[in-house]
Parts: structure tokens; sequence; C-alpha cells
């Protein structure tokens, strides 16, 4: 009896005890169950930026749609698009459309890549294009319109009878991809405040897939996407996941491609204001659909798979890594990945592939010139095309962009040929030092208002497959940078001039 006494005092006691915890709590945290209503009107009232709290429910709802279709074996429509479909079914909710006004203008007002890109760094101007700046010189009567049949593809007008889109000119019945080639000139890939863009990244998430074949060449498995209106895209599969490092014992040329490295590396290249990495997003893809059932490439088709666990899996044909060892596995077939708008076909805009001059050796004990030579840099500087112009340049900017991203192993870099040796490089008598414009921007992206990882965190959150990159990575990146300063302050340190390091291309008004 006694004992029953006790045990029933001592429940008594723990269950006084668990009502006083949440009691204290209640009266200790009220802000923590107050958030969404007084905290947000106060945070208005005194003009203090909630775009954080604004993105989160843009976000989840990606995520959840992702995780709808990840599961499914949906139609080819609807795990094509993904956001798309799950917008649609959420378009008659109340309230919606309201919360994606106050997303979209707390994007703006509290964004440090708006401020960015407001900055004078990123209005200076480009030399004017004029026609023979141009990639193609286009026919203004020229059209692109459906089939009469109903078909999505696109086709000339001369070559087959067709329903004339609406349009007030031929360029308005162009699709995105044809208009972003049409707009490559000699200074750029795409302008700064490009219209096209949201448009563009939005179709290579989203457009329907009617064709899937393996790129020939390379040393990784790597696939090409056709969609229903020519337009084409090179897709990376997923073979790392976002906080998988590279193994310290690694050599350069033995490790994976990644797929979210291409992701970021477009928005990095866009953020620094080079703009000379084609368009890039993220997308899942569905196997089966998008491209076992649709493939016409017999090698590719030999080598797809079910696992053990129930996974649709494939490998492919290439140099390196395409095994069954190496296969690439939905869940159950569902695969991340990169896409990425291909640049216009070489037939019709021929490019010319240099070796980079501080191209690795690519041998596991041996070095490269560049690294014995401490006169090697003199050397480049009296060699073609590097004598002249900003080649050299531009060269340095794309091993900062490298050395920013870790990418060790740019043994090649192309030019269009119509531009001969004066135009920008594709990240596919100066040059003594660096352009101010980039030495200036990386400075402003060292800064708390506009650091480089805020920045980029920002650029990507907007990708389908977002999160992009694990913070540790967005953390590098500051510390990469800080290295970069610190490399180029040196170089001013010993210089006898300011600009025998660095090269005027700004003008006094910056």
């Amino acid at each position: 009896m006694p004992f029953q006494r006790k045990f029933k005092i001592s429940l008594l006691l723990l269950l006084l005890l668990a009502l006083l915890v949440h009691l204290v709590m209640d009266f200790a945290l009220p802000t923590t169950h107050r958030r969404c209503g007084c905290d947000t009107k106060a945070s208005k009232a005194m003009g203090v930026l909630s775009g954080r709290p604004m993105l989160a429910s843009p976000k989840k709802l990606s995520l959840r749609i992702l995780q709808d279709f990840s599961g499914s074996n949906g139609s080819l429509e609807k795990s094509s698009q993904p956001q798309r479909a799950g917008l649609q079914l959420r378009a008659g909710e109340p309230g919606v459309q309201q919360q994606h006004e106050e997303w979209n203008a707390g994007w703006t007002k509290g964004s440090k890549l708006a401020a960015l890109f407001e900055h004078p760094l990123y209005n200076i101007a480009v030399p004017e294009v004029t026609e023979k700046d141009k990639l193609f010189i286009i026919n203004p009567t020229e059209k692109f319109s459906l089939r009469s049949s109903g078909s999505d593809e696109w086709v000339s007008s001369s070559k087959a009878e067709t329903v004339l889109p609406t349009g007030k000119t031929a360029y308005d019945t162009y699709p995105t991809w044809l208009k972003f080639h049409i707009g490559i000139n000699r200074y750029e890939l795409y302008p700064r405040r490009d219209p096209l863009l949201p448009t563009l990244l939005r179709d290579l998430a989203t457009q329907r897939i009617i064709s899937s074949v393996q790129k020939s060449g390379g040393t990784q498995l790597k696939l090409i996407m056709t969609f229903p209106n020519y337009g084409q895209a090179l897709f990376k599969p997923i073979k790392q996941t976002r906080d998988q490092e590279t193994p310290i014992d690694f050599f350069y040329f033995s490790d994976f491609e990644r797929h979210n490295a291409e992701i970021a590396a477009f928005h990095l290249d866009r953020i620094l204001d080079f703009r000379r990495i084609p368009p890039v997003s993220g997308r899942l893809v569905n196997i089966t659909k998008e491209i076992w059932d649709i493939t016409t490439d017999k090698k590719l088709a030999k080598t797809f798979f079910i696992s053990p666990a129930g996974n649709v899996c494939f490998y492919g044909e290439c140099s390196y890594y395409c095994s069954t060892e190496h296969a690439l596995c939905g869940k159950p077939d569902q695969l991340e990945g990169s896409m990425a708008v291909l640049l216009p076909d070489k037939t019709l805009a021929k490019r010319h592939s240099w070796r980079s001059p501080w191209r690795r050796s690519y041998h596991k004990s041996k070095k490269a010139e560049w690294e014995l030579n401490p006169n090697y840099c003199a050397q480049v500087r009296e060699t073609p095309p590097y004598d002249r112009g900003h080649r050299l340049l531009d060269l340095i900017d794309m091993t900062i962009l490298d050395f920013l991203m870790g990418n060790m192993d740019r043994h090649h870099y192309e030019t269009f040929e119509k531009f001969g040796n004066d135009t920008f490089l594709l990240h596919l008598d100066n040059g003594r030092g660096i352009k101010k414009s980039t030495y200036l921007r990386l400075q402003l992206l060292a800064t708390q208002p506009y650091r480089l990882s805020d920045v980029l965190r920002e650029a990507l959150a907007a990708d389908p497959l977002a999160p992009v990159l694990a913070e540790p990575h967005l953390q590098a990146l500051d510390r990469r940078l800080g290295k970069v300063l610190v490399a180029v302050g040196h170089c001013l340190a010993r210089a006898a001039r300011q600009e025998e390091v660095l090269v005027d291309d700004v003008g006094s008004g910056v």
C-alpha cells in the first residue's frame, strides 16, 4: 500500500512539473507563436526587409512538387513539368496570387542580387553592336510557326504548310532558344538585363522532352535532349551528392563531373558579369519516359537495366565511369541533373578551340612547363594571340572563375571563328595583369552588402533543384575570393605603377 501511494504521488508531481514547464515556455517565448502576425506587421512598419520569410513558401512548394512526382509514374507531360503542374493545382486557392505578388516584391526590394546588378560597375556600357558584330544576320521576313497538323514543332514557314502564330514581327514567332542564339554577339553571350533569361531557364526545366541521345565524345556520360520547338539542351546527370567532397588523394582529372557545379557556374559567371556560360537550369528527369522509352540511340538503349532494388539504371558508353559499377539509377526512375542550352551548331557558327597556355600536364608525376619555367608568363605575352588585344585579360577572367569554382581541368577554351581574335572566350599590348572592372567587382563581392556567397545563394534559390550548393561550398567561395584579392594586392604592392597590374577598361566614370 505505501508503495502504491508513493507511485501515485510521484506521477502527480511529474504531471504538475510538465504543466509548469509548458506555462513557463508560453510566457517566455511569446514571439515564437506570434511570428506570422504581429512580428511581420511590426517589421513592415519599421521598414525592416523581410525577404527571407517570403522566400520560404515558394521554396517549400517547389520541394513538395518535386517530392510528389519523384515516386509517381505519371504521364510524360506531368513528369516534365513538375513546377508548372503544381502551381496550376494551387492557382485557385485563396490568397495564393497575393502571396506570389508579395514574394516578388520582397525579392526585388530586399534582394542583394538586385542591388548588385544596380551598382554602377554592372552598368558599364558595352561597345555598340553593329551588324558585323552579330553572330547571325537574320532575314526579317522569315517566320517560324506551328505546323497545321497540331504538332508543337517549329518549322520555317517557307518549307511547310503552316498556321502563323500571332506576333507583330517575325522575331515574335521565334522560340526562346532561337532568340538566344540570335542575340549572341562579339562581346557577350547575352545582355546583362536579358528579358529572355527567365523564360529560357523555365523552358529548360519544364519543356517536354521528345528525344534523348548520348553526346558523342567526352570522358563521362552526357545526353542531348531535344524539345518540341527544336531547342536542345545538354543533360548532365547527378553523380555526387551536394555535400560529397573530392577525396584529397584524387588527381584533378579523375574526379566526377558535378551537375550542380554546372548550375552554379552559370550563375557565378553572371554575378561576375562575364556572361560567357550558356544558361543552365536544374531538372528532375523521368529515366523511363524521358530517356529509355524515346531514345533512338541503340548503344545507349543497351545499357538500361533494373537494379536489385527495383530502380531504373543505365550507364552509356564513354571513356570513364560508364559501366555497371558506375551506373546512373533513378528513385525509382526519377533522376536529377543539369540542363544547359546548347550553343548554335558548329555547321552554322564555327568555333575555334584553343589550347590553354596554363593547362595541366595530365601526368601523375610530371609538371607542366608553366610550373617549372619562371619566364613562362613573359613568353606567353609575346606569343599570338596573347600579344595584343584583350585575349590574355579574358583568360585571366576565366582563370579567376575556375579558381573560385575549384575547376583544375581547363585544358582548352573556345571562341567563335566569325569574330576572329577580337571576341570574348567561351568558358566552355595589355595582358600584364587583370581588368580593372574585374578587380573592382571582386572587391565589391567581398563586402558585406554584396557578399559573393550571399548573392550566389540567392541566385540559386530559384532553381528547381535548390538548394544547389551545400553551405561549405558557398563559404569556400568567399575564402577563395579573399585569396584572389590578396594575390592581386601583392602584385599591386610590387608594381611601380598601378597601371602595370590593372588595365583600365572602365574609365574615370566608376
